[in-house]
């Protein structure tokens, strides 16, 4: 069966939005003429998902659903996704409908062979203020940390067949897809989108995850906290030994009678805390190591509805 187009949705908490999803998208697929298949991915975030996929997928031959054995994390369950894919194109977007199912014969119209990956990009966003702060604060950063990243990035992208099966020669427990994207290929276009509205659940990146997503990021994808470290590390080193010169100046015009305790009690502690964030930071890339040492699976697949349908 010849398949134009596979839409990846990773499933966490929006279980109720799931058949608006897939009525948007016929109805748009038939108007584009495209054939299509949609992949739901439940990443175990709410227990009802599982249920709703299956009941989906035995009513649509065209739903695929896969679950995983526990929760990975948005990007693991998209890749997921993409390996399970048979379209001659990759469409990756949320669960939530704050991606329109009808923008994507846009993205596809501008994806090629000679542009394998299109984005598409919202002027504004409906998130919370918080949310859109930390999001800009995040591309701020990187911006400025990797050059090579394609800036323009969100999780509503159209990928050639070709660049989406090259994602997985990469071996990482972790992914970070759009970080993957950027070393693979500088093609990259972009469609203005409308930003839709969610219309079930909260945003499943709280605080700590999006932190816990951040640190993922710049360990797994650049040497910069390293770098950083190394900064950190020789400014202690010039500063200290500046301050020794003073000290041994001020003792021999006798400005200093007594250099003090708690002068040496600031330069220990003020040591040892750079220190202890040098260690922090090797311990998140041994930690790592370890992981892909271990061959730590990306994703676990438990069950999926086409077994159901064969059967």
């Amino acid at each position: 069966m010849h398949i134009d187009v596979s839409v990846v949705v990773p499933v966490y908490s929006a279980t109720r939005t799931l058949e608006a999803l897939l009525g948007r998208l016929a109805l748009s697929m038939e108007a584009a003429a495209l054939a299509f298949e949609l992949i739901l991915v439940d990443d175990r975030g709410n227990p009802d998902s599982w249920g709703a996929i299956r009941s989906m997928a035995q009513k649509d031959p065209r739903v695929v659903g896969l679950r995983l054995g526990r929760n990975f994390g948005q990007h693991a369950a998209t890749m997921c996704g993409i390996g399970a894919a048979r379209g001659a194109y990759v469409v990756t977007m949320d669960e939530d409908l704050e991606h329109p199912p009808e923008a994507i014969p846009s993205l596809l119209r501008e994806c090629s062979p000679d542009q394998p990956l299109v984005y598409g990009v919202f002027p504004t966003r409906t998130h919370a203020r918080f949310r859109n702060a930390t999001s800009e604060l995040m591309r701020w950063s990187l911006k400025k940390s990797f050059p090579d990243m394609n800036q323009a990035y969100t999780s509503f992208r159209a990928l050639h067949h070709s660049l989406a099966k090259r994602l997985g020669d990469f071996q990482l427990n972790r992914p970070y897809i759009d970080g993957m994207l950027s070393w693979l290929t500088a093609s990259v276009g972009t469609v203005t989108v409308a930003h839709g509205q969610r219309d079930d659940g909260r945003s499943a990146y709280t605080l700590r995850k999006l932190i816990s997503h951040a640190t993922n990021i710049f360990v797994t994808f650049s040497n910069l906290p390293l770098r950083l470290a190394s900064y950190m590390g020789a400014a202690l080193a010039a500063s200290s030994f500046i301050y020794l010169l003073v000290v041994i100046f001020e003792r021999l015009t006798g400005r200093i009678t007594d250099p003090g305790y708690a002068s040496l009690m600031c330069v220990i502690l003020f040591a040892c805390g750079i220190q202890l964030v040098i260690l922090g930071v090797l311990g998140e890339y041994v930690g790592r190591l370890m992981s892909s040492a271990n061959r730590r699976p990306m994703y676990s697949v438990q069950e999926t509805t086409l077994q159901d349908l064969a059967s």
